[in-house]
């Protein structure tokens, strides 16, 4: 397990004295980690008496902004190839370390005649068949993860063909989530992690779809270059069990876990902080 201790986090925030004392690094984060981050963040400036300014997207467009020279000091991506690419290109201080492993869902809005049911898209395949499917939602998968792990989960499914006509896509996952849960959508597929934040929670219902029927969703972080000392601290602090844990709450399977299953338990949605649906979606 990666530990560095908060001990060593204060000091080193310390040492840097002068303005990096009262600097906010902006942090590029894939939109699937739009209400953990905030809990993670926020445990972070408890701790610390540092923050740092979160900026939730698709993973794709933050690798564009970088390389553009957007003024981020931390990228948390959702598709590791992005973090390989920048660090190529010699826009990240090194490879940087694998975070998490997200999962997908198929996700309805209460009230929705069809439930989830397991996972399987069969039922998405019986609705398409009966006509009864006019809008569907996913992130874009030209440039969001979740997009492309939604993408190969209907093409493993069979019926990509037969649903782009009524895709409507996120420019991320999280406004995909906001598309699912409109009333002239028949659903989506997003990311576990947003269906298990309470504001959502109360107004969807979900099932996990099989991990074998799309690429893992391995998510890489790295500081970019010229970071400062508190995004720096802000990295190693996401490395560390507490922040871990409130990865894990929000259905994300961390470095230090075994392999993930469909049956791998969460935190019931009372016990996972969130921020208002508004605000996100």
């Amino acid at each position: 397990m990666r530990f560095f201790p908060l001990a060593l986090l204060m000091l080193s925030l310390w040492m840097a004295g002068g303005a990096h004392a009262t600097d906010r690094p902006i942090v590029a984060a894939a939109s699937d980690l739009q209400y953990a981050l905030e809990t993670v963040a926020e445990q972070f400036r408890a701790d610390t008496g540092h923050s740092v300014r979160l900026n939730f997207g698709s993973s794709g467009n933050f690798r564009r902004q970088i390389a553009q020279g957007a003024p981020f000091q931390l990228y948390l991506s959702a598709d590791e190839s992005y973090v390989d690419a920048l660090y190529r290109e010699g826009h990240l201080e090194d490879q940087g370390t694998l975070y998490a492993t997200g999962r997908i869902v198929i996700m309805t809005r209460k009230g929705d005649p069809a439930d989830p049911d397991d996972g399987s898209l069969e039922q998405l395949r019986e609705r398409l068949a009966a006509g009864e499917i006019r809008r569907f939602a996913i992130a874009n998968p030209e440039h969001a993860p979740y997009g492309v792990a939604a993408r190969q989960a209907l093409e493993s499914a069979g019926i990509w063909d037969e649903i782009k006509p009524f895709l409507v896509y996120g420019e991320n996952v999280s406004q995909a989530v906001r598309y699912a849960l409109s009333s002239d959508t028949q659903g989506g597929i997003v990311a576990y992690s947003l269906a298990l934040a309470p504001a959502i929670d109360a107004r969807a219902r979900y099932a996990l779809i099989p991990e074998a029927n799309h690429a893992p969703l391995h998510q890489r972080m790295a500081l970019v270059a010229g970071a400062d000392e508190t995004a720096r601290a802000f990295y190693h602090y996401l490395q560390d069990e507490p922040a871990r844990d409130i990865l894990r709450r929000y259905g994300f399977l961390t470095p230090d876990d075994g392999d993930a299953g469909p049956d791998r338990a969460a935190v019931p949605p009372e016990a996972r902080p969130g921020t208002p649906l508004e605000s996100v979606l």
